[in-house]
């Protein structure tokens, strides 16, 4: 998974936003932290889900009080 470059961060946050440049560092950013999350998901996503117990006495009973 690629991480957004310290660069990119810093140009983006430097940026004047009035300028076309400016707003062309700051949409790039955006689709860079939109792909960074779309990777972490999709990693996030293969991994194998937990076995929840169904027997014996460790995971099967819950104690509450209300």
């Amino acid at each position: 998974m690629d991480s957004v470059s310290s660069s990119t961060v810093q140009r983006a946050s430097s940026a004047d936003l009035g300028s076309v440049s400016g707003q062309a560092a700051v949409s790039v950013l955006k689709k860079a932290l939109h792909q960074q999350g779309a990777s972490a998901m999709k990693l996030l996503d293969s991994l194998p889900q937990p076995q929840l117990a169904d027997s014996g006495t460790l995971g099967t009973q819950v104690n509450t009080y209300a």
